[in-house]
Formats: structure tokens, C-alpha cells, sequence
């Protein structure tokens, strides 16, 4: 497709110079099918920890604002309990590579304050690799938060920016039952999940495991987050009540089963 740039600026020199209008017609109809296909991809390039790894300057920035806030409110007798999550993280070399750079920024901080705290070292998994491989990252990752809208996505080979040009039609069809973003993908996404959590355990028992995103707020995906054994969600403010309510009847509904089986 001709490039969108050109397109504009051809299109409004033919305007200043009052060329035919047919002609300006045509140019802008080839940019509005231009613009109806244009896509963008925001899980490559300087994403995530990828941004950090390359330029630490911004992960020590981001750690070093964390640890100063929370020595500060410290040492006026408040208790605080900072858990850093490193995102996008595909393998664990990844994860070294940032944990190393929070805890440096952590221990200096500290020492400058001289006082002491509690912190975690976590990540957010997002990367399908991360949940194949999470026996070997919860060695170092001391809690995994799963990034359900982006693992769908990595998983599907869909984008969230805009996957709604074809979802809907993919719905009306019966290609998909539902739109993988509104409710958790339980056979595909899921299973990944389930991995995630199970080969993280072995390595960690007391792994801390949620999920993080729309997601959360939907009660199938949060029934679903329970029997996987996460233990928390996470949703948008205005889903909150919702997923509160899902948590408890799948809570309940677990109590119900072990009490009948039993």
C-alpha cells in the first residue's frame, strides 16, 4: 500500500494548487482504505523489559522513585511493602538482567535512608515462553502475575489495537464463541495459565500467582483463576463488585464440591 505520509502530503498540494477534483477524489479514497488497513503491533520492538535491558537508566529511575517513596514512608512509621513486577519478561536471563538492577537500587537506597524493608521481586507473564518455561523464572521471580490481555494476544497473534476491524465477524460466524479479550480463553490461553502456575510451583511452593487485567473482572475467567489456584485478581475499578461476587461463588461452589465428594 502507498505510504500514508505521502498520501496526505500529495493530497494537500493538489488542494493548494486546485487540481481536478477527481483526481484529489482518488487520492484521498486510496487513504482512507489505507488508514481502514493500517495496523500497529505493540508487543515488538522496546517493549516491557526490553525498554529496561537496553536503556537501565529507566528501570533505575522507576526503582529508585518505589524504594525513595517507600523508605520516606518508613521513616514516618508506615508500613509498606513495595512488590516490583518486571513486565514482558520471555526469558529468564531477562529477568536477571532487571532484578539485578532493582535490588542494586534497592539495598543503595536503603543504605542512604538507613532504614530496612520488606520487598518482592516479581513478573508479569505475558510471553507464552514465560509460562513453558516458569519453573526456571519462579527460581529467581518471587511472584507471577499473568497479563491475560497480552498472553492472549501472543497467544492468538491478535492485537488488542485492532483486532475489532474482524473479532466481531469472527463472532457473528461462529468462528469464535466469544471475544478472547472480553472472557479468558480456558482451552488455549488457559492451559498456558494452568502450566504457568503448576511449573512455578514445583520450583516455588509458596509462588504468589494472579492475573492481572479485563480479564479479572469477568466472572467465567475469575471461576476459571480459582480452580487454577491463583490467588488474587486483578480488574478496572467499575468491574471490582463483579469479580467479588465471581471469587466468592467459586469459592463457595469449591467448599460445596469437597463437602459433597466428601
Amino acid at each position: 500500500m502507498p505510504d500514508r505520509e505521502e498520501l496526505t502530503d500529495q493530497i494537500a498540494k493538489l488542494k493548494t494548487k486546485e487540481a481536478d477534483p477527481a483526481e484529489i477524489e482518488e487520492k484521498e479514497r486510496i487513504l482512507n482504505r489505507v488508514e481502514e488497513l493500517h495496523e500497529t503491533n505493540p508487543m515488538l520492538g522496546h517493549r516491557g523489559c526490553r525498554l529496561g535491558i537496553v536503556f537501565p537508566e529507566i528501570t533505575e529511575m522507576q526503582a529508585r522513585a518505589i524504594f525513595e517513596a517507600a523508605c520516606e514512608l518508613t521513616k514516618h512509621k508506615k508500613k509498606v511493602f513495595p512488590e516490583v513486577m518486571i513486565p514482558l519478561v520471555g526469558h529468564i536471563n531477562e529477568f536477571r538482567n532487571q532484578k539485578e538492577v532493582v535490588v542494586r537500587v534497592a539495598e543503595e537506597t536503603q543504605r542512604k535512608y538507613r532504614v530496612k524493608i520488606k520487598y518482592l521481586v516479581g513478573t508479569m507473564i505475558e510471553i507464552p515462553r514465560a509460562c513453558l518455561t516458569a519453573d526456571e523464572i519462579a527460581s529467581e521471580a518471587e511472584f507471577f502475575s499473568f497479563g491475560t490481555n497480552d498472553l492472549t494476544q501472543m497467544t492468538y497473534g491478535f492485537s488488542r489495537d485492532d483486532a475489532g476491524k474482524f473479532l466481531q465477524y469472527y463472532t457473528d460466524h461462529g468462528i469464535l464463541d466469544q471475544d478472547p479479550f472480553v472472557s479468558l480463553d480456558q482451552s488455549g490461553v488457559g492451559q498456558l495459565v494452568e502450566m504457568g502456575v503448576k511449573k512455578g510451583r514445583l520450583t516455588r511452593k509458596d509462588l504468589k500467582v494472579g492475573i492481572c487485567g479485563e480479564h479479572g473482572g469477568d466472572p467465567d475467567s475469575v471461576v476459571f483463576c480459582h480452580k487454577a489456584g491463583l490467588d488474587y485478581v486483578s480488574c478496572s475499578p467499575y468491574r471490582v463488585p463483579i469479580a467479588r461476587l465471581a471469587a466468592a461463588q467459586a469459592a463457595i461452589g469449591k467448599e460445596v464440591e469437597e463437602y459433597t465428594s466428601a
